[in-house]
This record gives structure tokens, C-alpha cells and sequence, in this order.
């Protein structure tokens, strides 16, 4: 019988007071196991930064996995440390070989600062400009090379051309899609050991959690079209109890989350409050109109591959939502602002009027345009960021918001919901809600994370009667596709097509 590495301690529980013949692989693999449980690996000293008592439990858990021979996928809620805890283990390393962090364009800036600030002996490179060849062939022990995921993809041959000691998937939601080139790039990368670190191991379908694992523990969760019979179509569908319950024994070991509310109780509060805009006849004309010209263009569709229908779905669904946003968005010359940017506008009054500054999210950047310029007009001081800033452009207005320089921080919701420390802010706004309620909490982690003294308020913008009323209904099912997983008792399906189409013919 032929088993995967990784099962052997479940085996071994199994097969309790049975006599079983092994082989010395598998022997010296339990031996591993044996001596990594009983691994308790002092901080480095070299680390300048005083942990935490939970992040000093999640240094020495990566510990323990590295010396298994297991990777790991560090699952914290944002902003309780998963970088310095993921630095004190590359100090660890650092003598044995160099280490690869792949992260986000936006997110690489704040590798480079956290790791000078708090692992200086490391040897920090940041991979791009001159000859990059070189530069990974000369990365020895000590080093550490940050990567964009872009780079990545443009240099996947060279990367895959050299081993690493240690590897690092920093916000590993990034390559969820398995058929994308920027996945691909990642799971021909050769390494040791990999971390994972996310906030959010599964957005949206369970198949992203087996292209997690297919990067970190290859096999494991068998192959995808095993995986979807096996585990997704039965836990999605069907809502099979025994089920999730098998997958959630196979992936536990190797998955490490908690929540602020388990580990932070100095944390202070954070409140949701959602403001119901109430738009004007002729918007809700519009509204109306824009709807049923949506139903009629999928219903034309009807036939088609399943695949093409629902990108022509959500197309329709997508102009709705910039529909509910403003007008102009959706008709060219539109005289009508819409409703949402004169509640944005007296929000803003409020807030600012009683000292406080807030964070601005949208997912529209000609949004954002709008959203400009009635600050410009309100007079009011703010900094902007989407995904065309440059990164040490992104550094300075964040430091500037930081140190006092602007109210509002307005931010593309793409381009800054991760990555970012944005403390100085005690109000978060999100102007037109997502689909997936866990890129909404990263946003608003932007502020409610370690070092904030005050309360956090998270308002969201939602238009009464409309498409952004029905995607708050999807929230409940998205947060529980991932406790289901990983502490919660709730069930999460995949939104089928026809109900992506009920959502703009209920009324």
C-alpha cells in the first residue's frame, strides 16, 4: 500500500495496536515527526523584535513543519504579524541556504522596510533592475530576494532554474486561479521548505484551497479532478458533513489561523455599520431600466457554453453595481450624480468635523475620480492610492497619512486591501461592497490591526432595492465556505449561474 509522506502520523493513529510492516522511509519519517513535535527553537537573537506570546506558538509551529519536512500555509487574521513571525523563521534558516519571498508589486515595499527593521543581518535584495540572472545566481546563505508576482511570471524560466532553502508565498490568495501563468511560475519554483502566508486561504471555491496545497504539500489532497469529486462538489453542493470533515482533518496539520478576537484582547472594538441610501426617482428609473436591458441580453445568451454565459452574467452584474455607484459611470453625459456621493459627502462632513480621519475604499478607479473631486471641492485633505502608483510613491503618501498629512485616504480596493499598516485612521468606508466579504476585511484590517488605540468604525455604502443589497446576502455564505474549514460550524457553496441571474430579477 502506497500512502503519502505527509499521512503518515494519521496512519500511524489508525493503525494503533496493529501489527503492520513498513518500510525505513516510513520509519524514519515518523522518527522526523517524533523529533519535530518535541522542538521548542528559542526566537533568534538576531530578530529585533519582541514577539508576541501566540506569535513565538506560530515561529516555532513553521518551526516544527520545516523540520517535519511539511510546508505550512500561516492563515492569522490580518494584522496580527504573519511577516515578523515569517522573518524570526528565515533568521533561523538564513545559514543554510538563501530564501525567496514572492508578494504582491504593492506589497514588496513593506517586505524591504519590515525585513532592514527587524532582521538587519539578512541579506535583503530586491529583484529587478540590471542583470537579474546574477542576481539570483550570487543569492547564497543569508540572503533573501523579494519578488513581485509580476516578475515572476515575466522570469519563470530563471527562477525554476535554481533551488531555495526556504520559500515564501506572501498573501498566497494572489494564485488561487491553478490555470493562470502567475500560478504556474509559482508551483515550478524549487525550495526546501514553503510557507504560505494569507489571511485568506479560501475566497471564493474550495478549489482554490487544493492549488494552495499544490504548492505547499504536492499530492496531499490528490489530484484536481479527484480533489472536486472527493471534497468540493460534495462540501459545495451538496453541503456533506462527513465530507468537509475529512478535508478539515487532511489540511488542519498544516494550517495554522487565528483570529484577532482569540489573541489580541487589548484590541479595541471594531463596528459594521451599513448605510442604506435611498436613491431619487430618476435613479431608480435608471435602475430599473439598466435591469430589465440586463435580463434581456442574458436571456439572448441562453444555450451558450456555461462558462461564456457567466461571464456575460456578471458583465451585466458588474454595470449594475457601477449603476448603483453613480450614474455617470454607466451613461455617458449623465447630468445625475447619484445618491451615494451625497451620503459620502455628509459622512465626510461628520468625520471630519469631529476629528477623525477615514480610509476610502472602492473597487472603481473612475470612482475614486468622482470621489476626488468632491473632496477637492469640499476642501477637504487627502491622499489617493490605486494600482498605478508607483511603489516608493505608495511608501510616501501611506507614511504621510501616518504622520498627519490628509483626513481621508482614498484607496483602490485591488491595489491597497492588503499590505498596508493605515493605523492613523479610526473610520473605514466601503463605497460599493464586493462579492467576497474577505477582500472587504483586509481592507478594513488596513486600520483595525496591531498598534491601533482606538475604536474602529467600518461603514458600508449599499443602495436600497439594488444589486449591492443582494451581494451583502452572499457575505453569510462566503464567510462560512472558510470557517467551515478552519473553526466554524457554517456551510459555503459556489454561486451557480442562475443564481448570479436572480440576483438582478428579485425584486
Amino acid at each position: 500500500m502506497r500512502v503519502h509522506p505527509l499521512a503518515a502520523p494519521v496512519i500511524e493513529e489508525i493503525a494503533e495496536g496493529v501489527n503492520i510492516e513498513t518500510d525505513g522511509t516510513w520509519r524514519a519519517r515518523l522518527e522526523r515527526v517524533r523529533e519535530a513535535e518535541m522542538l521548542e527553537p528559542d526566537v533568534p537573537t538576531t530578530l529585533q523584535a519582541e514577539l508576541r506570546p501566540y506569535q513565538v506558538d506560530g515561529y516555532r509551529w513553521l518551526a516544527r513543519l520545516a523540520h517535519w519536512g511539511a510546508s505550512a500555509c500561516l492563515a492569522d487574521d490580518m494584522g496580527l504579524g504573519k511577516t515578523v513571525q515569517t522573518l524570526a523563521v528565515l533568521l533561523r534558516r538564513a545559514p543554510d541556504g538563501p530564501a525567496l519571498v514572492v508578494a504582491p508589486t504593492s506589497v514588496c515595499g513593506n517586505w524591504l522596510t519590515e525585513a532592514r527593521r527587524f532582521a538587519p543581518t539578512l541579506e535583503i535584495r530586491v529583484f529587478g533592475p540590471g542583470d537579474r540572472a546574477k542576481q539570483l545566481a550570487e543569492a547564497g546563505a543569508y540572503a533573501v530576494v523579494i519578488c513581485s508576482y509580476a516578475l515572476l511570471q515575466q522570469e519563470a524560466e530563471l527562477f525554476a532554474s535554481r533551488a531555495w532553502h526556504t520559500l515564501v508565498l506572501d498573501e498566497a490568495q494572489a494564485v488561487k486561479n491553478f490555470a493562470t501563468k502567475r500560478a504556474q511560475a509559482v508551483l515550478a519554483l524549487n525550495a526546501d521548505f514553503r510557507i504560505a502566508t494569507t489571511g485568506t486561504p479560501v475566497e471564493n471555491r474550495l478549489e482554490e484551497l487544493w492549488t494552495l496545497f499544490r504548492f505547499l504539500n504536492p499530492g496531499l489532497l490528490g489530484s484536481r479532478d479527484s480533489f472536486n469529486e472527493r471534497f468540493a462538489a460534495p462540501i459545495e453542493r451538496g453541503r456533506d458533513i462527513h465530507a468537509r470533515a475529512r478535508l478539515r482533518q487532511l489540511v488542519r496539520p498544516f494550517v495554522l489561523r487565528r483570529t484577532k478576537s482569540e489573541v489580541l484582547e487589548e484590541l479595541p472594538a471594531r463596528t459594521e455599520i451599513t448605510i442604506r441610501v435611498e436613491p431619487d426617482e430618476r435613479e431608480k428609473a435608471l435602475y430599473e431600466a439598466l435591469r430589465r436591458d440586463a435580463l434581456a441580453a442574458i436571456t439572448t445568451s441562453e444555450g451558450t457554453p456555461v462558462e461564456r454565459q457567466r461571464f456575460e452574467v456578471l458583465a451585466q452584474l458588474m454595470r449594475l453595481r457601477r449603476a448603483c455607484c453613480d450614474p455617470r459611470l454607466v451613461v455617458s453625459g449623465a447630468e445625475m450624480s447619484g445618491a451615494k456621493l451625497d451620503a459620502f459627502r455628509l459622512l465626510v462632513e461628520d468625520l471630519v468635523a469631529n476629528r477623525h480621519k477615514a480610509l476610502v475604499f472602492s473597487q472603481f478607479v473612475d470612482y475614486l475620480a468622482f470621489l476626488r473631486a468632491e473632496l477637492d471641492r469640499m476642501g477637504v485633505a487627502y491622499q489617493y492610492l490605486d494600482g498605478s502608483t508607483p511603489a516608493a510613491e505608495r511608501t510616501k503618501r501611506v507614511a504621510r497619512f501616518q504622520t498627519g498629512e490628509g483626513d481621508i485616504f482614498l484607496i483602490s480596493l485591488r491595489a491597497g486591501g492588503f499590505g498596508l499598516n493605515l493605523t492613523a485612521a479610526d473610520y473605514v468606508i466601503v463605497t460599493d461592497p464586493w462579492w467576497n466579504p474577505a477582500v472587504e476585511d483586509q481592507a478594513a484590517s488596513r486600520a483595525h490591526r496591531m498598534g491601533q488605540e482606538r475604536p474602529v468604525t467600518v461603514y458600508r455604502l449599499v443602495v436600497k432595492d439594488s444589486i449591492e443589497e443582494r451581494i451583502m446576502g452572499l457575505h453569510q455564505e462566503k464567510r462560512a465556505l472558510a470557517e467551515g474549514l478552519f473553526g466554524g460550524e457554517g456551510f459555503g457553496a459556489a454561486v451557480s449561474v442562475e443564481e448570479l441571474v436572480r440576483l438582478m430579477s428579485e425584486q
